[in-house]
């Protein structure tokens, strides 16, 4: 059976030693740096600030769709193979190159699906990952032609992989995707949207949204960190994306995926090749230059289902996964992240507030027209902002201030902007975390006066 909810090939090798490593060719270490200093140099869109808005096309967070289906009995034993024939000989070195990840976790998910048991997969990302496609030149071709069966997004493509291959394993699949969104806001949705379908396996998409700084770097890192560290103990895949100019954050995802040792794929480095090559255009992977084509999902998810299909090879020789608790790479910033909405905290003032809905994907948010004035009291280290920006030139700047200090300036007006988007910002940070008075209010000198608080962002210094 498989249940999908929308929230928002080559073989392994057993070292003598026991561990286990991606095998098919070992790159000396002057060439993977190379190639990290390659991927890592473009900068990422977005910044500390992410915005995001729903695209023809897109399946998020949040939603209620879901969809049964019932299965055939056993576990298929025919070799699976991927829904497209895009990739040449070498693209699943250049896709898979990092030769210390560790597949024992991802083994140790196929070995359960395999006996029968229930088996949770979440996907987590921006607008590529909640299934945003774009309209390139040749995908009209490649659907007429039935080079490309379907328009699907990859995660759609990442999941079959799993029905097709256990089709009498009752799967929960849950896309958690949110358009425009990167890994600051994604630790904090990480309980409510991840870790509460206590998932097996998690699959991480924000190269294209996260910048290639050190900010995002601290921010996907405790993602990763807690992740792992959770109770759940689910195994993690990270998936790296570029738009076509080669806008990515790989350079630093790939650092923190080579410290926990967690398989990594890379749609970016393939992309590039295939560009470079002449095999496709930019154009063709990609009709926005951000969002892949129906060509560019299909090509990501045969580079998936070529990783998962090395992997189920091997799956009983595979060891259990580590049970001990990793270390962080950067430094443990976000732990007990979450977001505060109207449903988890009451303001002590709601000045000109009131409790309104203005996305679906985060509904129970407070709205003003006027001087603002809401306050909270609230105990963390860090404190963001979770905010509604829109372009029609009615929300303005609005102040924020901890414990009757200002601390920063939110501009909510968007006008010029591509669309109404869901934006972050981190206001206040601190060693120790304590019981603060937060204050959010119009500036006097801000043309606009609407303000859309969709929630606060809270995160302790201590582990989850």
């Amino acid at each position: 059976m498989r249940q999908t909810r929308h929230v928002g090939s080559f073989l392994r090798e057993t070292e003598k030693s026991g561990r286990i490593v991606c095998g098919r060719r070992r790159l000396a270490a002057a060439v993977l740096w190379l190639a990290l200093c390659l991927t890592g140099c473009g900068g990422a869109a977005g910044g500390s600030e992410a915005g995001g808005d729903l695209s023809e096309g897109s399946l998020g967070a949040g939603g209620s769709e879901e969809s049964t289906q019932s299965s055939q009995a056993g576990v298929s034993d025919v070799e699976l193979t991927p829904p497209t024939s895009f990739l040449g000989e070498g693209d699943m070195e250049l896709a898979d190159m990092w030769p210390s990840c560790d597949d024992r976790a991802l083994g140790a998910v196929m070995r359960k699906a395999e006996a029968g048991e229930p088996v949770s997969i979440v996907c987590i990302g921006g607008s590529i990952t909640q299934g945003t496609i774009s309209s390139g030149a040749k995908d009209s071709e490649l659907l007429k032609s039935g080079e490309i069966p379907s328009k699907r997004a990859y995660a759609d493509i990442f999941f079959r992989w799993w029905q097709e291959r256990f089709p009498d394993t009752e799967f929960n699949f849950v896309n958690a995707g949110i358009g425009g969104t990167d890994s600051y806001l994604g630790v904090h949705r990480l309980e409510q949207d991840v870790l509460k379908h206590e998932p097996d396996l998690v699959l991480v998409e924000f190269s294209v949204n996260d910048g290639n700084d050190n900010f995002h770097k601290i921010t996907y890192d405790n993602l990763i960190y807690n992740l792992l560290n959770d109770d759940s103990a689910p195994a993690v895949m990270l998936l790296f994306m570029a738009q076509t100019n080669g806008a990515s954050s790989q350079g630093n995802h790939v650092l923190v995926g080579f410290h926990y040792s967690i398989p990594m794929v890379s749609y970016a480095n393939v992309m590039s090749d295939m560009m470079e090559t002449g095999r496709f255009s930019a154009k063709e992977m990609s009709g926005d230059e951000v969002h892949p084509s129906a060509l560019g999902h299909a090509v990501t998810g045969e580079i998936l289902w070529n990783y998962l299909n090395s992997v189920y090879e091997v799956r009983s020789d595979l060891g259990e996964p580590d049970t001990e608790a990793v270390s962080v790479l950067t430094k443990k910033a976000y732990g007990n992240a979450r977001i505060l909405d109207s449903d988890d905290i009451v303001p002590e003032e709601l000045g000109d507030f009131t409790e309104n809905q203005v996305c679906w994907e985060f509904p129970n948010g407070w709205s003003c027209d006027g001087e603002g004035g809401i306050v909270f009291t609230a105990s963390f280290s860090r404190l963001g902002i979770l905010y509604y920006a829109t372009t029609d030139g009615t929300c303005g700047r609005f102040e924020v201030l901890v414990d009757g200090e200002h601390v920063q300036t939110i501009n909510a007006d968007f006008s010029g902007g591509w669309g109404n988007a869901i934006m972050t910002s981190e206001v206040y940070a601190s060693g120790e975390e304590a019981v603060h008075r937060v204050e959010i209010r119009r500036e006097a000198d801000s043309t606009g006066n609407k303000f859309h608080l969709l929630g606060l962002m809270t995160s302790g210094s201590g582990a989850n």
